[in-house]
């Protein structure tokens, strides 16, 4: 087809030029070629600028905001793709085209990466009336406000003006099939030249979540005797299961039958009778015992309460079973008014501490018991106390609540793992994974607790696997066994060298545990750190670690 002198000319060209002069290079032939056969060129399908804005937690929206643009790109737009706390503020009244892929987190909240753009434009009177947007809502259906953050930013932009391209779109946990076509929706409604799709929209996918049934394989207490806490591991047989390392469990505990009781014999009302609740027809005693919340209402619902009762409260949280004891509903139909405003029990999460390449059809989780006062009592928490209470045997519902941004690295590449306490459970699952796979990267764990005797969880396993080699490095932390406490930041300033070297030679590094104060301690640490092994000033050692962030090189799943 080609002379060989030829060809080696061109390999010789293509070996010497860079990544832009091959593309330029291709656009080049392909219209030499066009003006020699008579065939028009293809033309881009459309040059717009658009601007794409995520905000997000668990990644799950810089993953699709990120996979829209690159189909747009692709098909000739101009875009900018930017994390909601990146965007410039004072751009907004600017836009032409802003599609927002955003994520509710808590009761009804925005990430919090999202604060100062919710902030800015619920505090500010705007003008957008060049603006078309439109907003794709993340969320979970079990909460209560699913996807609100979307409601809310949908809503406001266009109070100030905006011109919606599309209607407020929201997804469930299994997001993939209904972005795709929101995105494909989107291009459509944005293409001028797609003129025969113009008005002809995809009609949106089922949108929901996977549930999976489980049975309880075993529930042990990992704590020792003499421990302040009770540490639970938790196996789960689940067919045809479906996770990442990274991962988490999400599941909706059922409410103790103790208040349960004391609420049916408050109110008089019988439990076998059967009410209708958000379109499902339910006996009482299921409702009060698997669906509605019933402990620490949030003061919207104690307003609402205060209005059904006719009665002056404060404005405050409380426990359904003390609102009826200390401001009663008059009669059973009352009280069935009362449950119409219950919100469904919110779901909760676990990091899964497992990997399926070493346990096909399983789901393990750390579970500690939550245990706090009110009124000086010890109280504790639904669903820690409701999944330590199972016995083996007993069945479960469950789902799989994506996390894309708390992955492991390339199986050759290094990392460091930060997670005191129970912050150790996703931890367990990459190591399994990585020892499963036979993943060439070292692996370098620093890991905390109260006592070495008694709070060491997973140590036999640990022990193990730095037998085996799996483990490169273990440091480990205990705060109560001597006078000084000692937590995992002391450990890394102690190892502060070789942290840096093993940064400044490509590993990872992860962090999993409670914000504050530890996520903040350690994150002070790694400034101290970089600063002083790395020669920098305290302000560049800071943008070294957002630049491994923005690399996905340093990533955090902490709560």
């Amino acid at each position: 087809m080609i002379a060989e002198t030829k060809l080696s000319k061109l390999k010789e060209l293509i070996e010497d030029s860079t990544e832009k002069e091959l593309i330029w290079i291709n656009g080049y032939l392909s219209g030499l070629v066009n003006s020699r056969t008579g065939v028009a060129p293809v033309q881009p399908t459309f040059t717009q600028k658009l601007t794409i804005v995520f905000g997000t937690d668990t990644g799950n929206s810089k993953k699709v905001a990120s996979g829209f643009a690159k189909q747009l790109k692709q098909k000739g737009a101009q875009i900018k793709l930017q994390g909601i706390d990146q965007y410039r503020l004072a751009d907004l009244q600017k836009e032409k085209y802003l599609l927002l892929v955003i994520s509710t987190h808590g009761d009804g909240e925005p990430p919090a990466t999202a604060k100062n753009f919710f902030d800015y434009i619920h505090n500010n009177s705007l003008a957008l009336n060049e603006l078309r947007y439109a907003v794709l809502a993340l969320g979970d259906s079990a909460y209560p406000l699913f996807c609100k953050a979307g409601e809310d930013l949908d809503a406001r932009l266009g109070e100030l003006g905006g011109s919606r391209l599309l209607p407020l779109e929201k997804c469930d946990t299994d997001f993939e099939d209904v972005a795709n076509t929101w995105i494909e929706n989107v291009t459509k409604t944005i293409d001028p030249k797609s003129t025969s799709n113009q008005k002809k929209i995809v009609s949106p996918k089922v949108n929901g979540k996977k549930n999976y049934e489980a049975v309880i394989l075993s529930n042990t207490n990992l704590n020792g005797r003499g421990s302040a806490k009770q540490t639970h591991h938790i196996e789960l047989s689940a067919s045809g299961v479906a996770y990442e390392p990274g991962d988490s469990l999400g599941l909706i505990p059922q409410n103790r039958l103790v208040l349960v009781n004391a609420i049916l014999d408050e109110t008089g009302i019988d439990p076998t009778k059967k009410i209708a609740y958000r379109k499902e027809e339910i006996t009482v005693y299921d409702l009060l015992t698997r669906k509605v919340n019933i402990a620490y209402l949030p003061e919207r619902l104690v307003k609402q309460y205060a209005t059904i009762v006719g009665q002056a409260i404060p404005v405050t949280r409380m426990d359904l079973l003390n609102l009826i004891k200390i401001y009663p509903t008059k009669d059973v139909a009352q009280f069935e008014e009362v449950i119409g405003i219950l919100e469904p029990i919110a779901p909760r999460l676990y990091s899964i501490a497992s990997s399926l390449a070493a346990h096909e059809d399983e789901v393990h989780l750390t579970v500690v018991r939550n245990c706090f006062s009110v009124s000086d009592e010890v109280e504790y928490g639904l669903c820690s106390d409701y999944l330590l209470s199972l016995p083996v045997d007993a069945h479960l519902e469950f789902y799989i609540h994506k996390n894309s941004e708390f992955k492991l690295p390339d199986s050759e590449k290094d990392m460091i793992m930060i997670g005191p306490g129970t912050g150790v459970a996703p931890f367990r699952s990459f190591i399994e994974e990585r020892n499963s796979t036979s993943a060439s990267g070292r692996n370098w764990l620093f890991y905390g607790d109260q006592h070495f005797e008694s709070d060491f969880l997973y140590q036999t396993e640990i022990q193990n696997y730095v037998q085996l080699g799996v483990l490169t490095k273990v440091n480990v932390a205990f705060s109560r066994d001597q006078e000084e406490k000692i937590y995992v930041q002391h450990k890394m300033l102690e190892e502060g060298k070789a942290v840096f070297d093993w940064l400044e030679s490509g590993a990872h590094l992860y962090m999993c545990g409670a914000k504050s104060p530890m996520a903040d301690d350690v994150e002070r640490a790694l400034v101290t750190i970089v600063e002083q092994f790395g020669k920098q000033t305290t302000e560049e050692a800071q943008a070294y670690l957002n630049q491994m962030k923005e690399d996905g090189r340093y990533q955090k799943d902490v709560y």
